[in-house]
């Protein structure tokens, strides 16, 4: 991605997101919610292929960084680009967490952990239902 697709963003309206997500995506994409643990969908994917942002289309993970971290929800060491995404802090829930969004749309996507595998270290846990997969064999 070049550097002035990473500065493009894309806004819509809340009716806008309504009207092209479905009701589970928009409440987690757009609502910053979580879907339950082990029900959202590519949790067990496990075919080669890349999971992009389900509001936008922006490639966000590499089916190769790709792990099970037994937690139930779609788990990467690490985006396809150091600007695929975004950090922001996460004071919700009586907690400190780092907020994982896709750069250009804002979609909120999960949250990043200091305890994921090689190489990275890093744990970014996301919601099935804000990632769109596309196998490689497509």
């Amino acid at each position: 991605m070049t550097k002035d697709a990473a500065k493009e963003k894309i806004s819509k309206s809340e009716a806008e997101w309504r009207s092209q997500l479905t009701p589970e995506q928009f409440e987690v994409a757009r609502k910053h919610g979580t879907e339950q643990a082990f029900t959202g969908p590519n949790w067990d994917q496990k075919k080669p292929g890349l999971y992009s942002c389900v509001c936008c289309g922006e490639p966000l993970f590499d089916a190769k960084t790709k792990f099970d971290s037994g937690t139930g929800w779609p788990s990467f060491y690490g985006p396809v680009a150091e600007d695929a995404v975004e950090a922001h802090e996460d004071n919700s829930h009586f907690m400190r967490r780092t907020e994982v969004r896709c750069a250009r749309c804002e979609a909120h996507l999960g949250h990043v952990f200091p305890d994921g595998p090689k190489p990275t270290g890093l744990r970014y846990c996301m919601n099935g239902c804000a990632l769109k997969f596309t196998p490689a064999d497509a």
